[in-house]
């Protein structure tokens, strides 16, 4: 029996959109169209201090400006990270019950980074925290000064394998090259690692489309839904659109959809990154609908895009 497919969109409200953005979500709904699925469009707006409302309310006008439609989700508030911590404190609980989580007193930087998706120099998790090695009474030590800690997830020696729908064959040993990641931070908010996993697996995901950059959180993410007891999904990475600076970042305002909506037509853009990423070999107009009769993954380049 044939189970459905079930994509999504996540977008993080950080932001206004840039190509890179528009390029994983235009694959990202090719891909579930194409495969007769289902869509749906989760607001992960996780960190309250970098969650705008004008970023919120700027996403889904977007996404439809250029022809993306879902079928559930986003505005439903069920569908927003912000409304879903009972779930995250949930998992929370049942990865602590398996000894799988412990308190963190690194780095303020590392801790207020974790709610989001990490982004490419950012700093991950040190797989030597010293915090997973502090005795019981240096912790109960630690916690009556007042300091409050984050929670690592602590990972094992173990290598998972992810077969990537259009990079293949990745693996990765959590402990030695990803590292205990941080899944609480210290002021309460669940990280991204832990909420990305819960949601997908709550949702019934089965597709994940996403750019490049997130293809080293494959692997930690699989383990986590296995671990609590779900089935983790196809991943799909795209490429991503560089400049001469590197990855295009909503935090650097590149090429937002702000700017994009004054100087170009959506069906002009969408034939752009069709060009771009190696789904039509010569630029023109599209919609998403006519562009799906032209879709497959071998065509898409596996090489960063530079603008």
């Amino acid at each position: 029996m044939n189970h459905p497919v079930i994509g999504r969109f996540a977008p993080s409200p950080s932001g206004y959109l840039h190509m890179g953005n528009l390029l994983s979500m235009l694959l990202a709904w090719l891909d579930c169209r194409a495969l007769g699925g289902e869509l749906l469009f989760r607001m992960e707006d996780l960190d309250p201090a970098r969650s705008k409302p004008e970023y919120i309310a700027a996403l889904a006008g977007d996404l439809r400006w250029l022809g993306l439609d879902w079928d559930r989700g986003w505005p439903d508030p069920d569908y927003a990270q912000s409304r879903r911590t009972a779930l995250y404190e949930e998992a929370f609980r049942q990865l602590e019950a398996m000894d799988l989580v412990y308190p963190c007193w690194c780095s303020r930087a590392e801790r207020l980074a974790a709610a989001s998706a990490p982004h490419p120099g950012e700093a991950e998790a040190d797989g030597g925290c010293r915090c997973a090695h502090l005795s019981r009474a240096e912790r109960e030590a630690l916690l009556r000064s007042g300091r409050k800690p984050a929670w690592k997830l602590r990972c094992p020696d173990e290598t998972i394998r992810v077969t990537d729908g259009h990079y293949g064959l990745y693996a990765q040993n959590l402990a030695r090259e990803a590292g205990d990641c941080i899944i609480r931070r210290a002021d309460g908010v669940f990280a991204y690692q832990l909420a990305v996993s819960v949601d997908d697996m709550q949702m019934g995901v089965t597709r994940v489309v996403r750019g490049r950059d997130l293809l080293s959180s494959a692997p930690r993410q699989r383990w986590l839904i296995e671990t609590l007891g779900g089935t983790a999904p196809d991943y799909c990475h795209g490429p991503l659109i560089s400049s001469g600076e590197g990855k295009l970042s909503k935090r650097l305002g590149s090429l937002s959809t702000r700017q994009l909506r004054q100087e170009t037509k959506p069906d002009a853009l969408v034939g752009r990154l069709a060009h771009l990423c190696g789904l039509i070999e010569t630029e023109e107009p599209l919609t998403p609908r006519e562009l799906l009769s032209v879709f497959s993954w071998d065509k898409v380049t596996r090489a960063d895009i530079p603008l």
